[in-house]
């Protein structure tokens, strides 16, 4: 977390000083800042226009009963292009056009699914919604079911899987239970 926020107090410092030492001299100031308030509100149009879009997109998945997660990924994506359009610096607002064309906008949406959105879906449910789960059961020392093997009763050793408190099982010592129906039968 401490990492996004440095690399968010970052962009704003490389924008100043792209902005003294590159646009101010070879452009002068009142051309640096035309340019930068010209990107600003050309920049919000389009996030505007794309936003539009990309609602209408929603509403249209939603109307057929399909989830719009790519929708709301650009969504977020849009609401994120709008902040680096209203920041101003011309590296905000290349950031920011990236993050607003639609073609551009695609592989960033793949790489938001795949390291931000999917990793906090898996810590949320456990792995149960990627099915990243691990459904083998429960191994004893050597790695196989509980109970087989060599080490299992029929293995002659007499010990199944070890408890966390160190005593071990055996389901031939196991008391005998008598499952009758409540009419004594």
């Amino acid at each position: 977390m401490l990492r996004v926020i440095g690399l968010l107090l970052l962009i704003p410092l490389f924008d100043i000083v792209l902005l003294v030492t590159v646009a101010i001299p070879f452009l002068g100031p009142y051309v640096t800042v035309a340019l930068v308030v010209l990107t600003a509100l050309v920049g919000m149009l389009l996030v505007r226009a794309e936003g539009r879009a990309t609602l209408q997109k929603i509403q249209q998945r939603l109307a057929v009963g399909e989830l719009p997660t790519d929708e709301l990924i650009d969504g977020g994506l849009l609401i994120a292009a709008g902040a680096f359009f209203l920041t101003p610096g011309l590296v905000t607002d290349f950031v920011g056009l990236l993050l607003a064309v639609p073609f551009t906008r695609y592989p960033v949406r793949a790489a938001t699914r795949r390291w931000v959105v999917r990793p906090y879906i898996d810590a949320k449910t456990g792995g149960f919604a990627s099915g990243q789960v691990y459904i083998g059961g429960f191994p004893d020392e050597e790695g196989g079911p509980a109970g087989s093997g060599p080490t299992g009763p029929e293995g002659g050793s007499g010990s199944g899987s070890s408890t966390s408190s160190g005593s071990s099982f055996d389901p031939d010592e196991a008391t005998d239970v008598d499952f009758e129906d409540s009419d004594g039968k």
